[in-house]
């Protein structure tokens, strides 16, 4: 059997507990690891997308989900999942987690005080499942130099100095996390570090115990030899005696129960664990002690004589040839002063020898040879994702669409009359782009956003139309001041014809053109008109790329559609400037023959 971790693990961490992930992340600088061990966190009453924390000298981005079923779809890869809820939530986090079929390999449960019942009907369902469960009540495990679960090991420099930057040769199983670092601690002092280490938790009925672990080390080849430390309590010791006599286990085990001091108690006593008193004189450490070493495993006389017993151990399997020297790797060093920075940017880098463009260098993209539009640039700095020619030539088609729709707009009005007070063009430009909102251009946004709520909540059109009017709005994207049913706008009848040669389907225009059926059949200027148009064809758009509706719903909310009207009317309110400037054309001032006037006499008060 494989180690339980290895240095491409990565796992999803439950609740955010910055100060543990930071750590893992400082161990995964040190070691060299090539991607962070930790993918993604969970935590559901979060409004962030992401954290930061810094990777080495630099920072990195982890993103955040509400829950584990969307972080484990988004990082089907990341097996480990590390359960730092509280002990009222910890179970149900476990339980949906192993419910995920085949993500999840291994999950570590810090909570203490889980309910016994609860917590052995979940130890049971995740050894149905084929889940290791480390814990509850631990502070996790280790696979020196590939992967550390949260704070086992303590700080970088204890973690150094405890030899639990590289593999070593011990396997080690303990129930205390203390002892499992300060046991590592030891090992490092006498031999040559550990090679794979488990604390499987204080509680009473915990996930995998000391067996489970003892034999998947067995048949680790990295690991030449074992320590255990059990303690008052249980009987999982015997588990470790049965497999040693029949053969099972194989290599050299060191073994250790603390707690004999109980026998000078007259009454039991509990030691710190649920699960450290002995209910029974085979549950004492001392019997166990006995026992183990009456088996054949390695039983110092004390605690105190744990180190030479090691040294014992690991010079025997020096002189076989089993344990060989290892070379120490180079580490890198963890910055002690850190800089967060203020600014993210995910769309472009200027850093190296060329900017890019999401990745792509810009002379990749910038002449006509390369192939790259107008809309894959778009797509690119807007979207992060190369889209298809098909996706891109209609982004154009709709930049193009929208360029201009004569003088009289509010947008084109205001950028003419700036332009003739002497203004320069952005400054006019900018008073143009002020007016597009939910009146001007706003409609591709709510057309996009109103006809795909109906659709996903499987209205029809006939129940879209009673929807809007209980709610007393007008349906954006339907109607028309001047054209209808008789005088089509060749606008719209260009982007159906466009969609229906390239679009690989068009689900949510088809149920917009069944309301526009209805709608015109009262009044026949109800058409679907181009912004409706547009912003419909868009969520079609997105939805044939493989977007999930949450991702279009964020688009929506963020104004991308807008943002669309806003690339092609820039281009009509340059132009409507630049035609001032060439005209020369003098301050504008409004007829008062257009202005009604109605101006009372002020109350005084």
């Amino acid at each position: 059997m494989a180690a339980l971790y290895t240095k491409d693990t990565q796992a999803i961490f439950w609740n955010n507990n910055k100060s543990a992930i930071q750590r893992m992340l400082d161990y995964d600088y040190t070691i060299s690891r090539e991607t962070t061990s930790v993918a993604a966190i969970v935590a559901p009453t979060s409004s962030n997308k992401f954290e930061k924390f810094f990777f080495g000298p630099d920072e990195v981005m982890i993103p955040i989900f509400k829950n584990t079923a969307e972080a484990a779809a988004a990082f089907p890869k990341a097996d480990v999942l590390l359960n730092f809820a509280s002990f009222r939530t910890a179970y149900d986090v476990t339980m949906e987690a192993i419910a995920l079929k085949g993500q999840f390999k291994s999950i570590m449960v810090t909570a203490e005080g889980i309910p016994e019942r609860l917590a052995r009907g979940m130890n049971q369902a995740a050894r149905d499942a084929g889940v290791t469960v480390i814990g509850p009540a631990t502070v996790g495990g280790i696979a020196p130099g590939a992967f550390k679960i949260a704070n086992v090991g303590g700080t970088i420099e204890n973690i150094v100095n405890s030899k639990l930057h590289r593999a070593g040769s011990c396997g080690l199983v303990t129930r205390s996390g203390g002892l499992f670092n300060e046991l590592s601690n030891i090992i490092a002092i006498n031999a040559d570090g550990i090679a794979e280490g488990v604390a499987i938790g204080g509680d009473r009925f915990v996930g995998s115990v000391f067996i489970d672990n003892l034999l998947r080390m067995e048949s680790n080849p990295e690991v030449k030899y074992m320590i255990l430390l059990g303690e008052v309590g249980g009987t999982e010791e015997y588990k470790v005696i049965e497999a040693v006599k029949n053969g099972q286990i194989k290599k050299p085990i060191i073994a250790w129960c603390i707690g004999t001091i109980a026998k000078h108690f007259s009454t039991g006593v509990q030691f710190g664990h649920a699960g450290a008193s002995a209910n029974a004189e085979a549950e004492t450490a001392e019997s166990k002690n006995i026992a183990m070493a009456e088996a054949g495993i390695h039983v110092p006389a004390s605690f105190n004589d744990l180190p030479a017993t090691i040294q014992k151990v690991v010079a025997d399997l020096t002189a076989k040839g089993i344990i060989t020297e290892i070379v120490e790797p180079d580490l890198k060093i963890v910055p002690k002063v850190r800089k967060a920075k203020e600014f993210i940017c995910t769309i472009s880098d200027d850093t190296g020898e060329e900017a890019t463009y999401a990745g792509y260098p810009i002379s990749a993209v910038a002449t006509p040879e390369t192939g790259f539009g107008i809309g894959d640039v778009i797509s690119l700095l807007w979207f992060k994702k190369r889209y298809p020619s098909w996706a891109t030539d209609f982004i154009e088609t709709v930049i193009k669409t929208v360029a201009d729709h004569g003088p009289a707009v509010s947008g084109a009005h205001n950028c003419k009359v700036t332009a003739r007070a002497g203004k320069d063009v952005i400054s006019s430009l900018v008073t143009g782009l002020l007016t597009i909102g939910p009146r001007f251009g706003g409609a591709i946004d709510d057309a996009a956003r109103y006809f795909k709520y109906a659709n996903d909540n499987g209205m029809t059109p006939k129940e879209f139309i009673a929807y809007m009017k209980k709610e007393g709005k007008t349906i954006s994207g339907i109607g028309h001041r001047v054209k209808s049913v008789r005088n089509p706008d060749l606008r719209v009848s260009g982007l159906k014809k466009f969609a229906a040669g390239a679009f690989p389907s068009t689900p949510l225009l088809d149920f917009a053109l069944e309301v526009e059926a209805l709608t015109t059949s009262k009044k026949e200027n109800l058409i679907l008109n181009v912004d409706g148009t547009i912003g419909i064809l868009m969520v079609d758009m997105w939805r044939a790329l493989g977007y999930g509706e949450d991702e279009i719903d964020g688009f929506i909310d963020a104004g991308a559609l807008n943002a669309f009207f806003v690339i092609g009317r820039s281009i009509g309110f340059i132009g409507h400037i630049l035609d001032e400037k060439r005209l020369g054309m003098p301050m504008y001032r409004h007829p008062t023959s257009d202005i009604l006037y109605s101006v009372d006499k002020a109350e005084e008060i």
